[in-house]
């Protein structure tokens, strides 16, 4: 793929760029399932573009033959502010559409809008907050979710990446 410049409104988040993977492995939790560990590589792609193609897979081993997860989408910056989008599809059926603001080093987003398939299954996702943050050169992340039943944000994962490669 041929570099493009970094679209003036990521400036701000021009520390992000790249991808990045588990440096151990990251931890999920909920009150309604045994908590787990997994490995997870996420990907902030600039295509010249106020935002970044995002991808996150998630993985049940180390050597990343196990897929569990699979996220896509959009991290898109409004020019000239700190307020961020991030709007993803699930491979199991689920969008949403999170905002939220970039401060400093930190993103923090919140959903506004989830929809999931019709055949999607028992306990709906209804509401996630996100937080990617950069401490030390690693990029930390926690997610929270409630569910139809749980219905109080709880945290679900939490992991945190070294940056193995630069998009060019």
């Amino acid at each position: 793929m041929i570099r493009v410049p970094l679209h003036k409104a990521l400036e701000s988040l021009a520390w992000l760029e790249g991808t990045w993977r588990t440096e151990n492995q990251g931890s999920g939790k909920y009150p309604t399932i045994k908590d787990f560990n997994y490995y997870d590589e996420i990907s902030f792609m600039s295509l010249g573009q106020p935002m970044f193609n995002y991808t996150a897979q998630s993985f049940s081993n180390s050597d990343l033959k196990k897929p569990m997860h699979r996220e896509t989408g959009f991290l898109k910056v409004n020019p000239g502010t700190n307020q961020v989008t991030l709007i993803s599809a699930h491979n199991f059926g689920l969008t949403t559409i999170e905002c939220g603001e970039i401060t400093d080093k930190t993103i923090n987003l919140n959903s506004t809008d989830i929809t999931r398939i019709k055949e999607a299954k028992v306990p709906h996702v209804t509401q996630v907050r996100r937080e990617f943050k950069l401490h030390d050169n690693c990029l930390e992340y926690v997610f929270y979710m409630a569910t139809s039943n749980t219905p109080v944000l709880t945290e679900h994962l939490q992991a945190k990446y070294t940056k193995v490669s630069e998009e060019k």
